[in-house]
């Protein structure tokens, strides 16, 4: 039987940290690709540090003319990200800092695995595993200690962008640890929130009376309490922040952006990988899936595991976790899983439409438990698929 009765932490980390700078930056290269030739083949990877951006990977065209075309665009693009995330310091700033952009051309040897043929399916873009999970926590069935971290760096980011808050800078950390109390979220017992701001003079106290606002009006009513435990800026000045104070690099969050610790993560991250590739499209199939079982009120919490081999097509296993909360067997619905959904990687683009330049708005706060774009984003946070899940079993 699960515990009903514990405290869980879990952290995100705001779109200015260096981390996600590189995965925007990685993630806006992998759209700009997508945009001018949907089946493009990316593989992008940022490094960021003081005054610098280094660029590099492979990527792949039908039109090899054009290559070098659009590699001539991805200066423009990290310096359009930098911008708008908000960085002007003096030691990294969108219009001055350095540039290098080392992206070449897809191995052959990769491509004769992942290309389909005529006789041939799509096959997968390497080995691997993948994990979905949904839970009951909140309404977009996301666990709430992740959710909740990444909605108040959200809304701080909002504030700073506005001009509401003119103080304070893009770099932050927020952590939110939470008390279940018969398996139901119902108090906050710590709040934990750095963020980089413009004068050295302000203390933490006052950082604290900026940002309390947003923080209250993001989490639900009661759940801050008299005896919650709040460190904001708990280490005094934080001024100097972003790559100027600490290196960044594409994929080093890959909790962040899944589920805070609450479920399972696969071996990959996703930033800057085209939808060929299944750290990514299968990590949102198996979202997707799991959400889909728990709308469906089959289980009240789901994981599910995927797993691939490079060139193969299919996925060489389906594994299915309901943590005791499930109406029917795991294997009912493992065996239900292939029946709604072709988990192939064309199986899964094509049924996700994710051939399209959708991907940089993932790259901060989360690439769970957002809503559906109208344009396609976020296409796996649909609940289509309950009602074929529930008739195959």
């Amino acid at each position: 039987m699960a515990r009903q009765n514990y405290i869980f932490t879990s952290e995100s980390v705001s779109e200015g940290h260096p981390d996600k700078v590189c995965d925007r930056i990685s993630d806006a290269i992998l759209d700009a690709f997508l945009a001018q030739e949907p089946e493009a083949r990316v593989a992008c990877e940022t490094f960021a540090t003081t005054d610098r951006v280094v660029i590099g990977g492979e990527v792949g065209l039908s039109d090899k003319a054009k290559l070098d075309e659009y590699l001539g665009r991805v200066e423009a693009i990290a310096r359009n990200c930098i911008r708008d995330i908000g960085y002007e310091q003096e030691k990294f700033h969108h219009a001055t800092c350095e540039i290098t952009n080392l992206l070449h051309a897809q191995s052959a040897h990769i491509a004769q695995g992942v290309d389909g043929s005529a006789d041939k399916d799509e096959g997968a873009g390497d080995q691997g595993i993948m994990f979905g999970y949904a839970v009951e926590d909140t309404p977009e069935l996301m666990p709430a200690p992740i959710h909740y971290a990444h909605a108040i760096l959200k809304r701080l980011a909002e504030a700073r962008k506005s001009g509401e808050e003119p103080t304070l800078r893009p770099d932050a950390k927020s952590q939110i640890s939470l008390r279940y109390e018969d398996g139901k979220p119902v108090e906050v017992t710590s709040i934990v929130l750095s963020t980089q701001h413009e004068r050295e003079d302000q203390t933490s106290d006052d950082i604290r009376a900026i940002v309390e606002p947003y923080i209250r009006e993001v989490l639900p009513q009661g759940w801050i309490t008299e005896a919650t435990e709040w460190w904001v800026n708990p280490t005094g000045i934080f001024v100097i922040g972003g790559p100027d104070g600490d290196a960044g690099l594409t994929g080093r969050k890959i909790i962040v952006d899944t589920y805070g610790g609450a479920a399972p993560h696969g071996g990959g991250a996703f930033s800057g990988k085209d939808p060929t590739k299944v750290d990514r499209s299968a990590a949102y199939a198996a979202r997707y899936l799991a959400k889909n079982v728990v709308a469906a009120g089959i289980a009240k919490r789901c994981s599910i595991q995927l797993s691939y081999a490079i060139g193969v097509s299919k996925p060489l296993s389906i594994y299915v976790d309901t943590y005791n909360t499930g109406e029917v067997p795991e294997h009912e619905i493992e065996a239900a899983i292939p029946k709604v959904m072709d988990l192939s990687p064309t199986g899964i683009r094509k049924h996700l439409s994710l051939n399209r330049p959708i991907f940089e708005r993932t790259a901060a706060y989360g690439h769970f438990g957002r809503a559906p774009d109208e344009d396609g984003g976020f296409s796996w946070e649909r609940r289509d698929l309950a009602d074929a899940i529930r008739a195959e079993i």
